[in-house]
């Protein structure tokens, strides 16, 4: 752990002398999402594989950039492509970055992700807050030891997913017109997508929405008392079991179609975050 925090003092002290931003608000964007990075003003962009000790992504949909500057009238850090756990990083390691968000000072993380939709109320392309999560990675970012400067041994997760930024969200979609589910997300460590008899089980056990990402992060953002905010944009579906058969490339299309509307959800977020 000694040595987990002088990786992080190192990352922090890097980008410390590459920006003056100050971010209070930490966004993670997933899967063909990366483009709300473009609407960041006073923008820093600093390669992952400039930064010390931070992984660098493998997935082509993912720029690979640290992006620090102001969106919605507030200082931010957004990662344009996040890490995953298929790609063969340690959970600790796929997590590695929002622990360094919350030493540049972050408080709020908004976490999206492109996710699979078992809701028989959801099409493609629509957007999902998350409420709750199912961890099936089978594995977890806090195992080993527990350093209580980073957080409690066992941190409590009966609110993984903050409520008042929850029914923010709810109010701005309201007013901005936008459609927007709420359900639970679960997480699966990939990167095959799921077998039809994976599906029902995952339906039955109350999930709505599956990903290969997310639930580590927001276990680690919980553990350094981040406020969490999750959203899924729904890119292929397996309604009952039935799965519309997709391609990479179709969720990629999906998830593009959904970023404009995704990205005013965000901005109007924090525009109204205090």
């Amino acid at each position: 752990m000694v040595d987990l925090k002088a990786k992080i003092a190192e990352s922090v002290e890097y980008i410390d002398q590459k920006t003056k931003i100050r971010p209070k608000i930490a966004i993670i964007l997933g899967t063909g999402l990366g483009r709300l990075a473009e609407d960041i003003e006073e923008k820093e962009i600093i390669p992952y594989s400039d930064i010390p000790n931070f992984p660098v992504s493998t997935v082509k949909s993912h720029s690979g950039n640290l992006v620090l500057g102001k969106l919605g009238n507030k200082e931010v850090v957004a990662m344009q492509g996040r890490f995953h756990y298929y790609e063969g990083y340690s959970l600790q390691e796929v997590t590695f970055p929002v622990r360094v968000m919350k030493k540049l000072g972050a408080d709020t993380i908004i976490i999206s992700n492109a996710a699979g939709g078992m809701n028989r109320f959801f099409k493609r392309g629509d957007l999902m807050l998350i409420t709750d999560h199912i961890n099936l990675f089978g594995n977890n970012p806090l195992i080993g030891p527990n350093d209580e400067e980073l957080g409690p041994r066992f941190p409590d997760m009966s609110e993984a997913y903050n409520r008042q930024l929850i029914e923010l969200a709810l109010k701005v979609a309201v007013k901005e017109k936008i459609k927007l589910h709420q359900g639970i997300y679960v997480g699966l460590t990939g990167p095959t997508l799921e077998t039809p008899a994976e599906y029902r089980f995952l339906i039955k056990i109350g999930a709505d929405a599956v990903g290969m990402s997310t639930v580590p992060e927001v276990i680690v953002a919980n553990h350094m008392g981040m406020k969490v905010l999750g959203i899924s944009c729904i890119t292929d579906l397996a309604i009952d079991g039935v799965i519309v058969k997709t391609s990479v490339e179709e969720i990629l299309e999906a998830a593009s179609k959904a970023e404009p509307i995704m990205t005013k959800l965000v901005k109007k977020v924090i525009e109204k975050i205090d």
